[in-house]
């Protein structure tokens, strides 16, 4: 998919779809590292999971179940990887919030959430809640000032870079469950 898309309401979002190829993307951790989804797959699944970021009491609710049973998912030598649009001093908080040890990825200017058809642009009220209420900061702590998010989807991809399954629901309070998770991973 190309970069330039334009900026969509949620109701237009639709995510990538199980049986479709994804493009090969890079992006960086907190740490400077680049990884790519290419490098990724070569052992087996990736688990992709997109996230708000650090301010959403959901996302780390989220993140905080994984933590405790994502060790069932690395048992069947999968990888598990978080996206966010925040920068990495965000990121940084949302480590220390979750507890999160799995990779989590700065998705610089939307690339992989424009990728995954994930990306949307809240309404002006919910962007005055998320930024004055819970203190998203999302021109400040994203790559550019227009205040886009990924609806918060999960994505099992395949070695052979396809998506298997996925867990994509606009509301951001149902996310995937681990029961799901590696129930699709045989």
């Amino acid at each position: 998919m190309s970069t330039d898309n334009p900026i969509k309401p949620l109701k237009q979002v639709k995510g990538l779809k199980v049986g479709k190829i994804v493009t090969d993307f890079s992006s960086k951790d907190i740490f400077g590292k680049t990884h790519t989804l290419s490098n990724l797959t070569k052992n087996g699944y990736v688990v992709l999971i997109f996230i708000r970021g650090q301010w959403c009491p959901f996302c780390n609710k989220h993140l905080k179940t994984l933590q405790k049973q994502f060790y069932k998912i690395y048992e069947k030598g999968v990888s598990v990887v978080v996206v966010t649009p925040e920068k990495s001093e965000f990121i940084k908080k949302t480590i220390k919030k979750t507890s999160a040890e799995f990779t989590i990825l700065y998705d610089e200017d939307y690339k992989i959430a424009k990728a995954f058809d994930v990306l949307f642009l809240p309404n002006k009220m919910m962007r005055v809640v998320y930024n004055t209420v819970l203190g998203a900061k999302l021109k400040e702590s994203h790559s550019d000032a227009s205040e886009q998010l990924p609806i918060p989807a999960t994505f099992i991809i395949s070695k052979k870079m396809k998506v298997k399954w996925r867990h994509f629901n606009p509301d951001y309070k149902k996310r995937s469950k681990i029961e799901d998770i590696l129930i699709n991973l045989n």
